[in-house]
């Protein structure tokens, strides 16, 4: 699946948050969505996700409007996984697993959860509360809900923020891993320049609710003349003039 953006706009009262935004996530890419806190990257995400309704513009999922009558089947391809969104904190691994597999309808749910848990090493705590897990815990086991479904389209916001060093990369090794294998489309939003290089076909970085540059990891250390993607992040991030 793709995602063709249009002109996407939102505005809350009088900000605006997301400023006509356009760009293509080619099916089977990893698109890197980057920018400081607060440019927009969730609020985009969210209008991608058919969560929030856009001000003006549209989000086409093969075509499709994803804020259209019907869109439960687009929706149903789709997941997304952010620390910052906390699963029910009083059901187990295993009941919250369980409650979104049925949300998302997954057939053979048992055998599912099964695999994911084997995958992701959450047996010795699936029956543990979520809310009584570790920082690292809790992002697996929202890595393994927004897959519960094998979705064709994952969206992933700041998947290893918080994690130490060895299971940062055994989520970013798992990611890379699980693309492979499933031929999936991903977008992420991540502050982590190492991570989008790694994980990254090509980003876009957005300031003040705009794109402001765009291209792959390479192209945009050239063009800016820097060393590495977090200095040419840094560089925008900071200049008052950057054009897409």
């Amino acid at each position: 699946m793709d995602i063709n953006v249009k002109n996407l706009s939102k505005k809350f009262n009088n900000y605006v948050a997301v400023n006509s935004i356009n760009f293509t996530l080619n099916k089977y890419k990893t698109l890197g969505l980057l920018g400081p806190n607060g440019c927009g990257k969730t609020t985009s995400i969210g209008m991608m996700l058919g969560l929030i309704t856009p001000s003006s513009g549209e989000v086409l999922i093969n075509g499709k409007n994803v804020n259209n009558v019907g869109r439960e089947d687009l929706l149903s391809k789709m997941n997304f996984a952010s620390p910052y969104i906390e699963l029910p904190k009083k059901l187990t691994v295993s009941q919250n697993l369980e409650i979104y597999g049925r949300l998302y309808g997954v057939k053979d749910l048992k055998n599912r959860i099964f695999e994911i848990s084997e995958d992701l090493d959450l047996n010795n705590f699936l029956d543990k509360k979520t809310g009584e897990l570790s920082s690292g815990q809790k992002n697996r086991v929202s890595l393994a809900k927004s897959l519960i479904n094998k979705p064709e389209i994952l969206f992933l916001d700041e998947p290893t923020a918080s994690l130490d060093p060895d299971i940062g990369d055994f989520v970013r090794n798992y990611i890379e891993t699980y693309k492979a294998k499933n031929n999936i489309t991903i977008l992420l939003a991540s502050h982590n320049m190492k991570e989008v290089e790694r994980l990254c076909d090509t980003v876009i970085m957005m300031k003040e609710g705009e794109i402001v540059d765009r291209g792959t990891c390479k192209d945009l250390i050239n063009k800016h003349g820097r060393d590495s993607l977090e200095d040419t992040f840094l560089k925008i991030a900071r200049s008052t003039n950057e054009v897409a």
